[in-house]
């Protein structure tokens, strides 16, 4: 008896299709009247259709069962189409490659947003107005420290950053930040005080029914 093992067969180009799917499209490239062979393509479309009946009826799904239908048989099957047949080298069309950025970041927990604020304010905005955008640019640097470090920073450093991402281009006065106050508080949970000014005392007693403290009692009795 003759062995019949799959490295001996024919190539599946959609192995999830099967291979009786696959012998019915070689054998459309057998047919030679053309009316004949797009009939039974279609017929063999009606059949890929029937492995997701949900789908078969959306166009979107149909445009697919054909581009599958060329591609197995290898792109030599000629067809009348509703849809413009594929090629081959319109699958191998491989994505262009994503240029990523290098710049480097200088304070990452700052995020790299706050480092173009600020060489922004430096080059392209007018000295007058650069002082109260200059704030909230402090105030959004503090926060995105406390979530980074989940503590408020000193304003000195965040001074001291500042001017490091400028380039030493920052000449103007920097006194308000240092007063100024953190808007970020730590969340703390809401417990309600009792009169007399103490916390109430979370306890695990739960009231217990009188049914069960009589079974209880009887319980006791017989043993």
């Amino acid at each position: 008896m003759r062995k019949n093992y799959n490295f001996t067969r024919s190539k599946l180009y959609l192995p999830e299709y099967g291979r009786h799917i696959h012998k019915m499209v070689d054998s459309l490239l057998l047919i030679e009247d053309r009316q004949e062979r797009t009939r039974q393509a279609k017929a063999v479309i009606a059949v890929m259709g029937n492995l997701n009946p949900m789908l078969r009826d959306t166009e979107e799904f149909k445009h697919k069962l054909w581009d599958h239908l060329f591609i197995m048989s290898d792109f030599q099957l000629d067809v009348d189409s509703p849809y413009m047949q594929p090629s081959r080298q319109d699958l191998a069309l491989r994505p262009e490659k994503l240029c990523y950025p290098q710049s480097r970041i200088m304070f990452k927990h700052y995020g790299k947003y706050a480092q173009k604020l600020v060489r922004h304010m430096v080059e392209q905005m007018p000295a007058n107005d650069v002082d109260l955008e200059m704030m909230n640019v402090a105030r959004y640097m503090r926060t995105k420290s406390y979530e980074f470090n989940n503590e408020h920073p000193n304003n000195d450093s965040i001074i001291r950053d500042i001017r490091l991402m400028s380039g030493g281009d920052v000449n103007i006065d920097l006194s308000e930040i240092s007063n100024m106050r953190s808007d970020y508080r730590q969340h703390q949970p809401n417990q309600r005080v009792a009169k007399g000014g103490k916390k109430p005392q979370h306890t695990n007693n739960r009231k217990v029914p009188k049914s069960a403290m009589k079974g209880a009692a009887r319980h006791n009795q017989h043993k």
